[in-house]
Parts: structure tokens; C-alpha cells; sequence
């Protein structure tokens, strides 16, 4: 069986882009991550211990946004995805956003947004 533990529109201020200005002045950044999982066991005996605990994912989410500037979304997404993955061996699959306001593109847009999806041992 296969469930869904949606963490959505995690919210951070931090210091990430390719213009050194984008680093200086930092930006507001969302994250989405869909982890992929069997929590059937945890959810019948009602037991944390059993599956993915989305705050202890969400704390990782946090650290890593504020712990070191990339310069693309890219990038951050990539290491977010796979280090979740390395760090819970019973997530299947998982699928991360990362999406960036205020991008200097010379015009009018919402959010630039970068997707990862991967399984785990691939």
C-alpha cells in the first residue's frame, strides 16, 4: 500500500539566487514535499514511531534552507529530496518543490518553481 504525507507551502526567508543581490537582500521561498510511504501500521496501532514524522522533516526543511545560500532552486530542491531520502529508508518515493517570489526576470510572474521527484535506491 502506498500513502501520502503532504507537507505544503512550508514558508522561509532566506538568502538563495544567482545574482549576488538575490543572496544580500534574500526572499521569501516555499517548499512542498510529497513523501511517498506505507503509514497503514502506524495509522491501525495510532503510533507515531511508525511512520514519517512530518515535523522532524519539516525541522530539516528549515535548516537546510538557512544553513548555506545556493545560488539555484534547483539545486536546493535536488539536496532536499535526496537527503530525506537518505535519511528514511522507508519513504518509496518523494516528490519536492521549491518555489522562489519576487524572481528578477524583468517582469510579472508569481513564482519561479523547481520539481524533484525521486524513488528510493534510484
Amino acid at each position: 500500500m502506498i500513502n501520502i504525507i503532504r507537507i505544503k507551502n512550508a514558508s522561509f526567508y532566506a538568502y538563495h539566487g544567482a545574482l549576488q543581490e538575490e543572496q544580500s537582500i534574500g526572499g521569501k521561498f516555499e517548499a512542498d514535499v510529497d513523501i511517498y510511504t506505507d503509514f497503514s501500521k502506524a495509522a491501525k496501532d495510532d503510533n507515531l514511531k511508525e511512520t514519517i514524522d512530518y515535523d522532524k522533516v519539516y525541522k530539516f526543511i528549515n535548516s537546510v534552507v538557512h544553513t548555506k545560500k545556493y545560488k539555484l532552486i534547483e539545486s536546493l530542491a535536488t539536496f532536499l529530496a535526496d537527503e530525506i531520502l537518505r535519511q528514511y529508508p522507508t519513504i518509496e518515493k518523494i516528490a519536492v518543490r521549491v518555489r522562489k517570489h519576487h524572481v528578477p526576470v524583468g517582469g510579472v510572474l508569481d513564482y519561479v518553481e523547481a520539481e524533484v521527484i525521486k524513488e528510493n535506491g534510484r
